[in-house]
């Protein structure tokens, strides 16, 4: 499988052509995913749009190595999850794609990240192994030329410190944080932190009580004196981010795409405004699946600009950047 024209896509019909042939490979190579279609009793080579191609519920990333045949995980990747829920797991066969997936992505919604401090507030994920956000953060922060970019662990009087200046100077300065983390460091310290953007994501992970998205951002706002307060959107089972700049609407990169489907219907995928659960088309998952069903509810904007609107019920709660709503 040819990787070379992911982060290169154009327009709608390049996108549409390499999600087809993607989809013929692994429809036949990626064994999981092959059952799937088998068990749907459906001929992948019927299938002509990629609004009808199958998608894979996430919840198989649980019980299944998910990953092409004849390939070796070069990284697997491994969500947050309750006492007693089994996490899912990403075997990554080419972690360079993850690289290359979410520094052509951050590029693009956020300019050369040598030009940014980048700090992160990522409690919750440093404490344990395999992590795929601690992954990116670290990339990131070694790709910002800040001698002050790097982790701050429950040092918020370090770190506030380190904004006031940061502001002071005019630096250009991204604060990426887990969400339980940027409410305690709000509720702390009332600080005017304007100029600062700050990216919020993972929800509270049992640490507080879950927050509307929109309430979590008007009261760091408040106490912040912030008018940018952006949220990451993205998953251990997929290899690229959305991102929202503002309003809750998160937009994708060229290479990944949003399908709103019928949380009845697995298989209609509704029109422009209609709420429905999430299925997300992530060309970077070459070697493992692209077209995933997830767990979260939402909808999809005029723009092209989607919302998540929360959690289908009964969906195992864990680490995948979204609040309840």
């Amino acid at each position: 499988m040819d990787t070379g024209k992911i982060f290169n896509i154009r327009n709608e019909s390049e996108f549409h052509s390499l999600a087809m042939d993607t989809f013929r490979y692994q429809s036949q190579n990626v064994p999981t995913y092959k059952s799937f279609i088998s068990h749907l009793k459906l001929d992948p080579h019927k299938i002509n749009n990629y609004h009808k191609i199958p998608f894979l519920p996430v919840e198989l990333f649980k019980s299944h190595e998910i990953i092409v045949l004849n390939k070796k995980a070069e990284i697997v990747f491994e969500s947050s999850s309750t006492t007693g829920i089994n996490p899912s797991k990403h075997f990554v066969a080419d972690k360079s794609l993850y690289e290359k997936s979410f520094r052509a992505g951050f590029q693009k919604f956020y300019g050369d990240p040598s030009k940014l401090c980048i700090l992160a507030l990522l409690p919750s994920y440093l404490e344990r192994s395999g992590s795929s956000l601690i992954f990116m953060a670290e990339k990131l922060i070694g790709l910002s030329s800040h001698p002050d970019s790097g982790f701050y662990l429950n040092e918020y009087d370090k770190l506030i410190a380190l904004l006031r200046k940061l502001k002071k100077n005019g630096q250009p300065t991204l604060l990426l944080g887990v969400s339980f983390a940027l409410l305690e460091l709000a509720e702390k310290f009332e600080e005017d932190l304007e100029g600062i953007t700050i990216m919020e994501t993972g929800g509270m992970k049992g640490k507080r009580t879950e927050m509307v998205r929109e309430d979590l951002h008007a009261f760091l706002r408040k106490r912040l004196n912030t008018a940018n307060i952006h949220s990451e959107y993205g998953m251990t089972e997929l290899l690229s981010q959305a991102y929202s700049k503002g309003e809750g609407i998160f937009n994708t990169p060229p290479w990944m795409r949003i399908l709103i489907r019928d949380s009845y219907d697995p298989f209609q995928i509704l029109e422009l405004g209609y709420t429905g659960s999430i299925n997300v088309i992530d060309l970077a998952n070459t070697y493992s699946c692209s077209f995933i069903a997830t767990s979260d509810l939402g909808r999809i904007q005029k723009d092209g600009g989607f919302e998540v609107l929360g959690r289908i019920d009964n969906s195992d709660i864990r680490g995948c950047n979204l609040m309840i709503g």
